[in-house]
């Protein structure tokens, strides 16, 4: 793989929890300053993953699709922001949870972060909230049914 290559993976929390708390740490506990106990939470053992590594198997991202819908704790590597990895990880989300059933997913989408979700479909909903000291917003995104 070249410099620019990734390749994004479907990942759980058992086998890929060590690399996804990783990432996490560094990008939302570091970076953000949010704080570690709020980090973590019950949906990390029962959700599903995707990753985005590089051609070395470093991870470079993550995400995960709650099983109540909710897509979150969407983190990429700073120095590898800008490439394509977070729109490449969001659309797999949104594919299994196309696959499991859903008709609608949402997530809370940091303030900064709203013209990302938007560029895919996503609509907010509701007011301004403030959680783990930062400013987010409600998304929605109704799934395209598919054919048959």
């Amino acid at each position: 793989m070249g410099t620019d290559d990734f390749a994004v993976l479907a990942a759980a929390w058992d086998t890929h929890g060590e690399d996804i708390r990783h990432l996490r740490r560094e990008v939302f506990v570091r970076e953000q300053a949010v704080p570690e106990e709020e980090e973590w939470d019950a949906d990390d053992p029962v959700s599903r993953y995707v990753i985005a590594v590089d051609g070395r198997g470093r991870v470079l991202g993550t995400g995960r699709l709650a099983p109540d819908g909710k897509i979150g704790r969407m983190a990429v590597l700073r120095e590898q922001r800008r490439r394509g990895i977070g729109t490449a990880l969001l659309r797999a989300l949104l594919a299994i949870a196309g696959d499991e059933g859903f008709h609608t997913v949402y997530l809370h989408a940091q303030s900064q972060a709203l013209a990302f979700y938007a560029r895919q479909g996503f609509i907010t909903e509701g007011p301004e909230f403030n959680e783990a000291g930062i400013t987010h917003r409600k998304m929605v995104l109704t799934l395209s049914r598919k054919p048959g």
